[in-house]
């Protein structure tokens, strides 16, 4: 086994990132339309907007993810409810 390098921790930020903004301009868009129901309801609750921002990117890895690995196209039904369903989180798959 190797030792993460700094190779892999940019890449890992740079995914961050890129995820965050295209939930942040969902958020915008208001498309889907649960993106903005879903950060504006966990910021009345009293969560920060980083940690909004986490959760929902959370979210949409994980269906990237399954698009990747399954093959297929993807899933907003599964997507904007798993959105609402935060602050609990999807279970990662292994």
């Amino acid at each position: 086994m190797s030792e993460p390098t700094d190779i892999d921790n940019e890449e890992e930020e740079f995914a961050e990132s890129t995820l965050i903004q295209a939930i942040e301009n969902q958020i915008e868009s208001d498309n889907p339309p649960a993106a903005k129901a879903t950060f504006n309801k966990l910021t009345l609750v009293g969560y920060e907007r980083d940690d909004i921002l986490q959760m929902m990117a959370h979210v949409l890895a994980v269906e990237i993810d399954a698009i990747l690995e399954e093959d297929r196209a993807f899933n907003t039904e599964w997507y904007e409810a798993a959105l609402r369903a935060l602050p609990t989180l999807p279970p990662e798959k292994d």
